[in-house]
């Protein structure tokens, strides 16, 4: 159905100009609800790049299915949705499902209610190098822990950030690094793309070691002061860097993985420069 006159001014103003047609098109939907909800254009135009972010995360989830050769290749068009509603709709948002699934001895489940986070996906970067034995870590408070009660809710973690609308995941590294660390990465080995919490989020993390070089043992600071990113440092020798690992330190589910990646393929790293 074609927009009102009304509607495509307020789609320009939370968007802008310069967006791509296919992104656009995926946003529309998340930008036109605001307008039905009387949510101001200056109030949606504030969460331009979590929308577009968000948009993003579902064009590449269609363009790039992990492969299925062990796991079931029964396609999304099989679940049945009874209904679909969302339970929050601001900065982040929530859906709630009514549907049946389809089950592996055939026929479908019964009835089920779920809810998920419609998160954005991310990009995250272990910054090595090679030559001097060394990796990069960043350090900064954490909302997680803090809300789980954890008495020490500042972890140590990968360089990461949102892939925003219109990037790719390697873009986001490169910028990430950039903007947290002050680092140029030289390249980028990919580690994994993987869901993090499957059971009620749709977050996807892209996971890569950057190649860089780190002539400085020292803690430094990072991050945008218009994001709120308080970020410390850390350049660190890889053995103290497996020392985190083993005493628990180390508590961030995609540094453990890169860590632990970084250990089998280190000698390779290292003989290639």
């Amino acid at each position: 159905m074609p927009l009102s006159a009304a509607e495509k001014a307020y789609v320009t103003a939370v968007l802008g100009t310069g967006v791509g047609a296919a992104l656009c098109a995926e946003a529309l939907d998340e930008v036109l609800r605001g307008f039905a909800r009387g949510v101001g254009a200056p109030e949606m135009a504030a969460r331009r790049q979590t929308i577009l972010a968000r948009a993003q995360a579902r064009l590449a989830a269609r363009a790039h299915p992990a492969p299925a050769t062990l796991r079931s290749d029964t396609p999304r068009a099989a679940v049945t949705e009874l209904a679909g509603e969302i339970t929050h709709d601001g900065f982040f948002l929530t859906r709630r499902y009514r549907l049946r699934a389809p089950l592996f001895d055939g026929g479908q489940s019964a009835e089920v209610v779920r809810e998920v986070f419609v998160a954005t996906d991310a990009a995250l970067v272990l910054p090595y190098d090679p030559a001097r034995d060394r990796v990069l870590l960043v350090e900064q408070f954490r909302m997680g822990p803090y809300g789980r009660g954890d008495p020490l809710p500042f972890l140590l973690e990968p360089v990461a950030g949102r892939i925003d609308g219109g990037e790719t995941p390697e873009q986001t590294a490169r910028r990430e690094c950039l903007e947290e660390a002050g680092l140029v990465l030289r390249g980028l080995e990919k580690i994994s793309s993987h869901y993090c919490t499957p059971g009620y989020s749709t977050e996807v993390f892209h996971l890569f070691l950057g190649i860089c070089d780190l002539p400085e043992m020292r803690e430094g600071r990072g991050g945008l002061d218009d994001e709120d990113e308080d970020i410390r440092t850390h350049v660190i020798g890889f053995a103290r860097a497996m020392d985190l690992l083993r005493t628990g330190e180390a508590n961030n589910g995609p540094l453990v993985l890169g860590l632990l990646w970084l250990e089998r393929e280190r000698a390779r790293l290292r003989a290639a420069g």
